[in-house]
């Protein structure tokens, strides 16, 4: 591995944008506006919204965030634009590019190699991880290769796109530290297409991480994670969102764990964790000659989610088309409390702590990230209070 700027984009995030949508079909987002997102000149721009300090922010347009999108909430002494955009674009942007954005969305798992491997500081993490979900759901697997539990896995072949993203090194984690199967059990093909999103380019161009020890192979470049499963080369498929294969209900593939959700709730409940995707980040120059800023956008997403919140029990489960919108809002709050979408370094400290442990015990960064250090300093007590959440 050799963890320098100039290859770092090429492992850094595989799929950036497949991990904004959930297996489950859930995402707040449609799926064609995730595969519009996922072109880097496509770009919704809303604001300026507020007085004061002209501040540009990307994201995705999530419910929680739609209030700061739209101008409903505005960050105090700032006159805020908002570009709605994907997450590969935005790493690019950041990591990259021209770093124009004072706040934006960033993939975790490729900021933590950034910063660990190749000490990138040009922006810090807020406490605001916008984009969490449970990842049991990811695994996918032949109906006749006997594969019934993670255990099954061992010396199977199973193809990602990709290799290091934060959907999938999260996978991997909970494979090794729930199940005892690690990354150096399987045989792993990582693909330069996506058949669930539209990628062009997108993936090809970009040389994988490869921990020792751990074997990986490059598919050839006109195979996806679906034609390697359909024809038989792979056995399992590692996917943050749906592989077509599935979302075609072929009837050659299903999820390794049928009823994800009950196994996901009963994680939630012995470990506390809601793995982290996505987090926001503040330019460091930014923060340091505006001291008051990183406190102000932190108080904004809270506002912003808060709105959310009364959304999804006033109006939701009208507005909404799912038919036990109101059940699912209720039952999440009595399974993982009133405020079920926690910022604050505290309140996720732990899910933090993991994406971490991840990155370094599967042999993705050369050092372990110390947690507090990625953070904007001033941000490090912020807790959300009870008329932002």
């Amino acid at each position: 591995m050799e963890p320098s700027r100039r290859t770092f984009l090429k492992y850094s995030g595989a799929i950036g944008v497949a991990a904004a949508a959930s297996a489950s079909g859930e995402a707040s987002a449609p799926r064609k506006a995730i595969a519009e997102a996922s072109d880097p000149t496509v770009k919704k721009l809303t604001g300026p919204h507020g007085e004061g300090l002209p501040v540009t922010i990307a994201g995705y347009d999530y419910n929680r965030v739609r209030a700061l999108v739209e101008g409903a909430v505005t960050i105090h002494g700032c006159a805020h634009q908002f570009e709605v955009s994907g997450i590969g674009p935005m790493n690019n942007h950041a990591f990259f590019g021209p770093q124009t954005r004072a706040v934006t969305e960033l993939g975790l798992i490729p900021y933590i190699l950034a910063y660990a491997n190749d000490d990138f500081r040009d922006y810090l993490l807020l406490p605001i991880p916008i984009l969490r979900l449970f990842r049991h759901q990811s695994i996918f697997v032949r109906t006749d290769r006997g594969i019934k539990t993670p255990a099954d896995l061992r010396g199977k072949t199973v193809a990602t796109v990709g290799y290091s993203s934060s959907g999938l090194t999260h996978v991997r984690g909970i494979l090794q530290e729930e199940y005892g199967v690690s990354p150096k059990d399987i045989n792993w093909i990582s693909t330069q297409k996506d058949s669930a999103i539209n990628l062009t380019g997108g993936v090809s161009n970009w040389e994988k991480i490869r921990p020792e020890g751990v074997q990986i192979i490059d598919a050839e470049p006109d195979e996806d994670e679906s034609s390697l499963l359909i024809s038989g080369k792979v056995d399992a498929i590692l996917h943050p969102a749906e592989p077509k294969v599935f979302q075609d209900r072929n009837p050659i593939v299903v999820r390794l764990f049928t009823d994800h959700r009950s196994v996901e709730k009963d994680f939630y409940k012995r470990t506390g964790m809601f793995p982290i995707m996505h987090s926001v980040a503040i330019k460091r120059e930014m923060a340091e000659q505006h001291p008051w800023l990183a406190k102000a956008v932190f108080e904004a997403y809270s506002k912003a989610k808060q709105l959310d919140y009364e959304y999804s029990q006033s109006l939701g489960w009208v507005m909404e088309s799912l038919p036990w919108y109101g059940q699912e809002f209720e039952e999440t709050r009595e399974l993982m409390g009133e405020n079920f979408y926690p910022y604050g370094l505290q309140a996720s400290a732990s899910s933090y702590e993991t994406a971490i442990r991840y990155v370094y015990d599967q042999g993705l960064s050369k050092r372990k990230a110390g947690l507090e250090e990625m953070f904007e300093k001033s941000t490090l007590e912020l807790e959300e209070t009870n008329d932002s959440r």
